[in-house]
């Protein structure tokens, strides 16, 4: 379409796609990650009570010596989460469509929670010494957003990978890298990813990564900027694995409320 504008108007989108793709002095990027810095660090003081319904789709893969994931459905979790004085509970409520009969805190295999502040908060705390880099500009959901890349060294960070069952589980702390998209007018993150670092051999994983989006979401008449998908993706030798995870039906939360928890389609 534009080949088809007076020559005039095309010169001037082809200088606004340019003036578009061009770095921020350094001074402007780093002034937007302090920005989104604040926003980070208060992000789970901002959040009133509420409850939603987070659903779980977590498979294996078929064939793990293919570089292609061939998704295998374990099966399917619906999750009461109530975040209660900044404070995350989850109650299992569904599997596979049926009343649970164990807690959460009893599930096997992979299970990832910090969508609510705690992992932002990581990220962006003096503590942690990360470094940024700003990479691009990227245009999504109506918004102009700056991407940056991130890294928390070891040393500094306190990211905590358990692998195993409660009793003979193994941990350590890892470092991380990843992405951060920011809303270039709000300071917001919209979406970050982390890739965890200097896996220990002890732990028996080759990767561990996370995305998480977040989106406006209506609570009590006002929106707030809440996680909408998450995933998750781990893999050892000879097993991979992947979580697909909804936040649903945010609302605010009272001593008398309750969700219907039907089938999570």
């Amino acid at each position: 379409m534009i080949r088809t504008l007076r020559p005039a108007l095309g010169g001037l989108l082809v200088w606004t796609a340019l003036a578009w793709a061009q770095r921020p002095p350094d001074a402007d990027a780093a002034a937007l990650i302090e920005r989104s810095r604040q926003k980070a660090l208060d992000y789970a003081k901002s959040l009133p009570d509420f409850e939603c319904t987070e659903v779980v789709r977590r498979y294996t893969d078929a064939d793990p010596q293919q570089e292609r994931f061939r998704p295998v459905p374990i099966d399917k979790l619906a999750i009461k989460l109530r975040y209660f004085q900044h404070k995350e509970e989850h109650k299992l409520v569904l599997i596979d469509d049926q009343p649970a009969d164990r807690t959460f805190e009893s599930l096997d295999g992979a299970i990832g929670t910090g969508e609510f502040g705690a992992t932002l908060s990581a990220i962006f705390d003096p503590a942690s010494q990360t470094s940024f880099h700003w990479e691009s500009w990227k245009n999504g959901r109506k918004r102009r957003t700056a991407v940056y890349a991130y890294i928390v060294e070891p040393a500094h960070s306190r990211y905590l990978m358990i692998v195993g069952a409660t009793g003979t589980a193994r941990e350590a702390v890892v470092g991380y890298h990843g992405a951060l998209e920011i809303d270039s007018e709000t300071g917001e993150v919209l979406h970050f990813a982390y890739v965890a670092d200097h896996i220990p051999k002890e732990l028996v994983l080759k990767y561990a990564s996370t995305t998480v989006d977040y989106d406006l979401a209506d609570i009590g008449g006002r929106d707030y900027l809440l996680p909408v998908r998450s995933e998750a993706r781990m893999g050892s030798p000879g097993v991979s694995v992947r979580n697909e995870i909804e936040f649903r039906e945010y609302r605010k939360f009272s001593a008398d409320s309750s969700i219907d928890y039907g089938p999570a389609k």
